[in-house]
């Protein structure tokens, strides 16, 4: 679509959102007509930056079913969060909500090269988790072959790979790395693999470089949560230059995380999504608390579609140490792009004092890097950590879920050993 037709579809679309809430009379109508918004013609897309946020909260005081829009006998499936940080977040689903998930991981499928009677290696996590049931929706409804194999298993995950010869491999970028190392040590060849597309963590351009370097593929980023609608929300294509939101059903902004006031496209701000096509639960500025920035202009693909950035990390995930403050994935963009560790680690908020220390726990290639790494981290980040080498294998690999990046040391036994 050129961006005339798409504004007016996402105008005509958020206008039904607008009164679907307004009329559904919840938490989110209230606050409309607080803001003395009637109904959708009394909105435009340039007024959508002053409508009220919902949030993550709102979910959880209206848990489990007091959000819906819908009458709760037209819900059809029940998903949420991975509850990595406690409760999950459940998100209700009517069948035309699943419908719509499913084409939007087709086309997140397809952006990564995936065509009917291509076969995908699902190793996401099946259940209430969206990973594993969003992408195998959206290939069958693309005509691929889905391969359901879940997480874990992972000498069978790799017979199934040699076996059945997938092009497409979908899974969180951690584990790609261990299915890597695993095919490496069974020495077994995947000449049909092409591409893959990791996401449910942030992840760097270096750790691209070192999934690609122990897989045949081109490393592509997905990004979805539960709650705007799962995986599918936005996806890299093969120019592997920012990941292209699906703006038609999912309108994108980008605001300061402090002050909820709208930054410029090109600065990284914490995305904001409102979802006019979403019928059980359709949510009116979003906050997501992941941290990217967004650029427009047509893509070489010749997608037109805004692109947002890899996502930076989350606003909660932000590390404070002594007044500096980080993200781990610029952490791992120093660890990997030195050359000097293996793309595993994990970064050790030491608390057990009140001066915070910042532990980077790493593998190193070959030698001792740790000289080299305080001073690039300080160089690049400002910050002062000490670089903790540690025998390899010795970090955690992930064989199910997301790869554990900070841990805190609040006091006992070390989380790593080797740590003092």
């Amino acid at each position: 679509m050129s961006t005339d037709e798409r504004a007016a579809l996402q105008r005509h679309r958020l206008w039904g959102l607008v009164d679907r809430l307004v009329a559904a009379g919840g938490v989110q109508g209230r606050r409309l007509k607080e803001a003395g918004v009637a109904g959708g013609a009394d909105v435009t897309l340039a007024d959508l930056r002053r409508l009220p946020f919902t949030t993550k909260q709102d979910l959880w005081d209206g848990y489990p079913f007091e959000m819906l829009s819908v009458p709760r006998d037209q819900v059809a499936a029940v998903h949420g969060s991975s509850g990595t940080r406690g409760r999950p977040t459940l998100v209700a689903y009517t069948r035309a909500d699943l419908d719509l998930w499913a084409a939007m991981c087709a086309r997140s499928l397809a952006c990564a090269g995936a065509a009917p009677g291509s076969i995908v290696h699902n190793a996401y996590g099946y259940g209430l988790f969206t990973g594993g049931i969003g992408i195998h929706q959206g290939a069958v409804a693309l005509g691929a072959t889905v391969v359901p194999m879940s997480g874990g298993m992972t000498d069978r995950q790799v017979r199934m790979l040699a076996d059945l010869r997938p092009d497409i491999l979908t899974c969180t970028p951690a584990y790609a790395l261990r299915l890597g190392e695993a095919v490496a040590e069974a020495g077994v060849e995947l000449p049909a693999l092409k591409a893959g597309l990791f996401g449910a963590e942030p992840w760097s351009a270096e750790l691209r470089t070192a999934i690609e370097d122990v897989l045949p593929i081109k490393a592509m980023d997905v990004y979805g949560l539960s709650e705007v609608i799962g995986p599918g929300v936005a996806t890299e294509c093969l120019q592997q230059d920012g990941l292209h939101v699906n703006e038609d059903h999912f309108i994108v902004e980008t605001v300061d995380p402090a002050t909820g006031e709208p930054v410029e496209d090109g600065a990284p701000g914490e995305l904001v999504f409102t979802t006019p096509t979403k019928q059980a639960l359709p949510l009116l500025r979003y906050r997501t608390g992941d941290i990217a920035s967004l650029a427009r202009g047509e893509c070489p693909c010749g997608r037109t579609l805004v692109r947002m950035s890899k996502v930076i990390g989350r606003a909660d995930d932000m590390i404070v140490v002594r007044g500096v403050n980080v993200y781990p994935s610029e952490v791992e963009r120093v660890l990997l792009g030195s050359g000097l560790v293996r793309p595993h680690y994990q970064l050790v908020v030491d608390r057990r004092s009140p001066a915070v220390r910042l532990l980077v726990a790493c593998e190193a290639v070959s030698g001792d890097p740790r000289e080299r790494l305080v001073h690039d981290l300080h160089e690049a980040l400002g910050l002062t950590a000490e670089v903790v080498v540690l025998p390899g294998g010795t970090v955690p690999r992930v064989e199910v879920g997301k790869a554990v990046r900070v841990v805190s040391w609040d006091g006992g036994r070390p989380p790593l050993p080797g740590l003092s």
